[in-house]
């Protein structure tokens, strides 16, 4: 076994944080003490427990990785030159790492933990309690902390968006506060290297890019220690196991190759997503290449250009970059060490985990790790000359989101057939916005609204609060899954279900359409909603039915400014509203400045009426009280960023795929409990 400088680098820099005592209070017991601490009112004691159970929780995932490299790095399989040898080799790390652990914390039984405290600390749910107990005992700082580190995990929580926002106006809270004590080292740098990158500085950016490569193996040495921990069989009763020595230790040795394989993915995900960043490693040597370029580091510029195409063997745009780089200097070069080498076994794996699935009896297939984004994008080429002539040099494809950005948006190409376009963005006096009529047909319409009525549920997406934004008024929802979940069980009309899903994508073609968008536009979040007037309530009412907001960014009326940053859903590019009636008092959506107080453009609703808009600071709005009836409408926005497309989207993508074939007479037995 090859040795690994950030093995070893890492087992030496563990090994000075590992704790003396020997006698670590288990983790759950902790966290189960804290919430009782919680539920009796005792908040000094959630914050003291709840704290040492993270502690804890660290101590013990430190101290699992340290030990493994120890022993692995004292006990190398160079020395083993037979069966025996190679035994004896097993049974001595063995023994090492059962001792070294036990020395750090103590008796390993007593840290077995459940599966769904685990999941709660995946999902950072400790930090939830914390937030609340520092606030009940006036520390807004770590408070604000707290809340900042959870809601990084799960960024659709509503409760804690708010918190956060109010956390900020709070005395004594300042923007320093505001940070993620579970980050991701290799994430955070290659977040900082990006943001640099993008204000030009190129030397800055290649500073933190190369700091996010360092980090990220050492990351990756990280995840394949905690991968040689106990494993499921499945299918196997392990006590009564009759097979061969050596089909038992190819079984487990698949399972941990498998879970060190897809360190690829877990490296790239994001806290609290279920997708990683698309062609995340790579991107570290695409950036790297046209950083150096700019810094006229042609040489580094080279090897990290080959090193890309270690990934993507062939990409046009990067192979034009290298013939480039190779005719600058006059001479070839290789591509970045470290990248190879981690192909290399990469591709070593590969070859094992497809031997070892075969011999457990499954179907294994190599996930994509490594999507290329893509083509070349014209609008980001930047163009050098050799001796006259003109050769392209890519940026780096797709690394803005805000692509389009006022000053470039493009509008008026033709709209779906039988979509009518009252006004454009001139038309409702503003930037990037467009209304237009007959999306839907009034049968349509109240086909909706009916099936509205039977799957919409109170407070849906606002933890079940059902008068989230106004006291005067109820708040229900669905999502286009459930409606096609209700449509299988025979609750609703399958044809209106589908029909909620067929809408949601005229919306988005129409938009699409309209603004000239030449690339691909997520669905983020799609929302069948419905808000109805209290009745009683409405005598001198002087509030709103939503509250004036930007839908990417935080509004600060004082300041004149929305800013683009957390708690705010930056990740939204577009937004639009379908609505489904009009048979209602208020409701009116409007547009106002950044003052909060100009408004710029009323909208009033009616059925097949969508309108749309970009997500961001040109775009405040708001909706007018409803002081009679009931308001129903599709709520939706979109992201460039595929980090945040809609997950429930792409299971109803497989359950409409397989509702079509079987109403095309394909004669499929679907049980649509295995569908969702």
């Amino acid at each position: 076994m090859d040795a690994n400088f950030f093995v070893v680098f890492i087992a030496v820099v563990l090994a000075c944080v590992t704790p003396s005592s020997s006698t670590l209070q288990p983790y759950d017991l902790l966290y189960e003490d804290a919430v009782r601490a919680f539920s009796s009112g005792d908040y000094g004691g959630v914050v003291r427990i709840m704290e040492e159970a993270l502690n804890s929780y660290s101590v013990v995932r430190r101290s699992k990785i340290r030990c493994r490299l120890r022993c692995q790095d004292q006990h190398p399989f160079e020395d083993a030159d037979s069966d025996l040898g190679f035994f004896g080799v097993v049974l001595r790390r063995a023994s090492c790492m059962d001792k070294c652990i036990e020395q750090d914390i103590g008796v390993q039984s007593m840290h077995k933990v459940s599966e769904d405290v685990v999941q709660d600390f995946n999902r950072r749910v400790p930090y939830n309690y914390l937030q609340l107990a520092y606030l009940k005992l006036k520390q807004p700082d770590k408070a604000a902390a707290a809340a900042h580190t959870y809601f990084q995990a799960n960024p659709e929580h509503v409760e804690m968006n708010k918190n956060l926002e109010q956390y900020k106006d709070q005395q004594g809270v300042k923007e320093s506060h505001f940070v993620d004590r579970e980050a991701r080292p290799h994430q955070h740098s290659f977040s900082a290297a990006v943001t640099l990158y993008e204000q030009g500085d190129y030397v800055g950016a290649s500073h933190l890019f190369e700091e996010a490569l360092v980090e990220y193996y050492k990351a990756d040495v990280e995840c394949r220690a905690l991968c040689q921990g106990q494993h499921q069989f499945e299918d196997h009763d392990h006590l009564r196991y009759r097979y061969s020595l050596y089909e038992v230790i190819s079984d487990h040795f698949t399972q941990v190759l498998h879970c060190e394989h897809e360190c690829v993915r877990d490296l790239a995900t994001r806290p609290g997503r279920l997708s990683p960043m698309e062609n995340y490693l790579p991107q570290h040597y695409d950036y790297l290449q046209f950083a150096y370029y700019k810094m006229e580091k042609v040489e580094e510029a080279l090897q990290c250009a080959l090193a890309y195409l270690l990934f993507h063997e062939g990409e046009q745009f990067m192979t034009d970059n290298v013939d480039f780089y190779k005719e600058v200097l006059g001479r070839d070069s290789a591509p970045r060490e470290e990248a190879a080498r981690y192909l290399r076994r990469h591709k070593q794996e590969l070859e094992l985990l497809l031997i070892g699935s075969q011999t457990m009896g499954v179907n294994f297939t190599e996930a994509n790790y490594w999507r290329s984004p893509g083509g070349r994008n014209d609008s980001t080429r930047i163009p050098s000359g050799i001796d006259g002539e003109m050769v392209d040099v890519a940026m780096p494809e797709n690394k803005n989101v805000n692509v389009y950005s006022s000053q470039h948006l493009k509008e008026g190409a033709p709209l779906l057939d039988g979509v009518e376009l009252p006004h454009d963005s001139l038309g409702i006096n503003g930037t990037e916005r467009m209304l237009v009529d007959g999306v839907l047909t009034e049968d349509e319409c109240a086909a909706l609204q009916q099936m509205a009525q039977t799957i919409t549920m109170a407070g849906d997406g606002y933890s079940g609060r059902s008068s989230p934004h106004t006291p005067n008024e109820k708040f229900a929802g669905a999502t286009v899954l459930k409606a096609l979940e209700y449509g299988y069980e025979g609750r609703v009309p399958m044809k209106s279900a589908h029909l909620f899903y067929d809408a949601s994508t005229r919306v988005r073609n129409n938009i699409l359409s309209h603004f000239m968008i030449n690339t691909t536009l997520y669905f983020s979040y799609t929302h069948m909603v419905c808000r109805s007037a209290i009745t009683g309530q409405q005598d001198h009412r002087n509030d709103l039915s939503h509250p004036i907001h930007g839908d990417n960014c935080h509004l600060d009326p004082e300041a004149n400014e929305c800013w683009r940053q957390a708690p705010a859903y930056t990740h939204r590019d577009y937004s639009a509203l379908l609505y489904l009636n009009g048979d209602f008092e208020g409701g009116e959506i409007f547009f106002t400045q950044l003052d909060a107080k100009t408004v710029t453009a009323t909208v009033k609703p009616k059925c097949g009426r969508m309108v749309a808009f970009t997500s961001g600071r040109e775009n405040p709005h708001g909706v007018k009280a409803i002081t009679d009836g009931q308001r129903c409408a599709l709520a939706l926005w979109f992201t460039f960023d595929p980090l945040f497309k809609e997950m429930e989207r792409l299971k109803a993508d497989e359950v409409v795929e397989n509702w079509i074939s079987k109403s095309m007479g394909d004669g499929l037995d679907i049980n649509p409990k295995d569908e969702l």
